[in-house]
């Protein structure tokens, strides 16, 4: 009786967290316009109005129209086509980036924080060594070694980003392991793998979930910046930094070519902070 009990409890707990942190302002706001960008990559094929790599010099640097939405580039391309494919290749790079970073970070964090020693000092010195070189030079001289890809962008930013989701969760979890519960279920003889994953992780998710929110607005900035100068999407390929890098000879004549890719990359990652901030005060109220 006791133990149901407790667990009603505790699922009582999360319900009224989550119910705080979901009737948040900011969250519902970011939740609004995160859904809007995700409707938009996924069904691109069908809402984007012309081949968003169709050149038609003839029709270049076009205003709005009924078959051009936003006009058209310099080299006649439909502008709304390559930002409704573009939102597809960010949000997917940045994905793919977060996916990465959270199954090395996040592991390495919960078994460093919670079996301490030698191995929490081994890798407290790695942490660091990422930690010390600003994360944007270090992945740029990744991406640089590399090559310049797609794919090579995400190896080299997977390979920064992992540290700081890395700290966080030892942090977090070196305080969890002194509660008493776990204390009992180490007393109980459970093995230190049901521990770490079934119940330190349940504990830590949402402010893991908090700072890879707010997190992934940066990586997409990041993306973004990348391609801009040549060592991430490459052209022709619709994104955002490429659209950004293609039209600044324009920007005094046809700023619009730089107006709408910027005020995507801005409403994207803008989303992601106010769900990130949503979840914080969610999480710090409940």
């Amino acid at each position: 009786m006791k133990r149901k009990a407790k667990e009603l409890e505790r699922r009582g707990t999360a319900r009224l967290r989550y119910r705080t942190v979901f009737r948040q302002t900011r969250t519902k706001a970011g939740m609004i316009i995160i859904f809007i960008f995700v409707l938009t990559a996924v069904f691109a094929p069908l809402i984007a109005p012309n081949d968003p790599l169709r050149v038609d010099v003839a029709r270049k640097l076009e205003g709005p129209s009924a078959s051009f939405w936003l006009g058209t580039d310099q080299l006649g391309r439909c502008i709304a086509s390559r930002l409704i494919w573009g939102s597809r290749n960010s949000l997917m790079y940045s994905g793919i980036v977060l996916l990465i970073t959270l199954m090395i970070g996040v592991p390495a964090g919960m078994v460093s924080g919670y079996f301490g020693g030698k191995l929490d000092s081994f890798m407290m010195r790695i942490i660091d060594i990422f930690m010390a070189v600003p994360s944007f030079i270090v992945a740029l001289a990744i991406a640089g070694t590399l090559g310049a890809s797609g794919r090579n962008l995400v190896i080299a930013m997977s390979c920064v980003y992992w540290a700081a989701y890395a700290r966080l969760v030892r942090g977090l979890t070196k305080q969890i392991k002194e509660r008493s519960y776990v204390t009992a279920l180490r007393a109980g003889g459970c093995r230190a793998g049901q521990i770490i994953f079934r119940h330190i992780l349940k504990n830590i998710a949402p402010s893991v979930i908090a700072l890879a929110t707010i997190e992934l607005g940066s990586v997409i900035l990041a993306i973004a910046g990348f391609s801009f100068i040549g060592l991430g999407v490459q052209p022709p390929n619709p994104e955002w930094g490429i659209m950004l890098s293609d039209s600044q000879s324009y920007i005094q004549t046809y700023p619009q070519l730089m107006i709408w890719p910027g005020l995507a990359i801005v409403a994207v990652v803008m989303a992601f902070n106010l769900l990130g901030d949503g979840i914080q005060n969610g999480m710090a109220k409940s």
